[in-house]
């Protein structure tokens, strides 16, 4: 399936309204989760993207100055986090907070992707 299709509408103009530094970081950001699998589902919920596969997988969440890449079971991605990108002490959540595009590991992002997709599967 060809990934443009896999992009709505909706989260192309949520991204075209932020300021153009956090645009850049979520623009990447959504092309890596985008390509981290066929399987996940883009969705606009809750006013951000939200990514999806067997249930809630990950959500870009733009502010003024970061951009939040959450994970909706982040507690049980920690072990496989071996960069240590994860923040957050939630019950579940947890998020990797991108402040430049230069901070962007996208090895790293795809594999927490999976990992939490394959969370989905049980």
């Amino acid at each position: 399936m060809d990934n443009k299709k896999r992009k709505i509408e909706e989260v192309d103009q949520f991204i075209s309204g932020l300021p153009k530094d956090i645009q850049d970081i979520t623009t990447a950001l959504r092309k890596i989760i985008i390509e981290s699998s066929q399987e996940l589902t883009e969705e606009y919920k809750w006013s951000m993207p939200n990514y999806s596969y067997n249930g809630l997988v990950c959500y870009l969440q733009p502010s003024k100055k970061h951009v939040n890449l959450g994970f909706h079971k982040g507690n049980k991605l920690q072990e496989k986090d071996t960069t240590k990108l994860l923040q957050g002490t939630g019950k579940a959540m947890r998020h990797i907070k991108i402040k430049k595009v230069e901070e962007i590991h996208p090895e790293a992002i795809t594999s927490l992707i999976i990992e939490a997709m394959l969370l989905n599967d049980d």
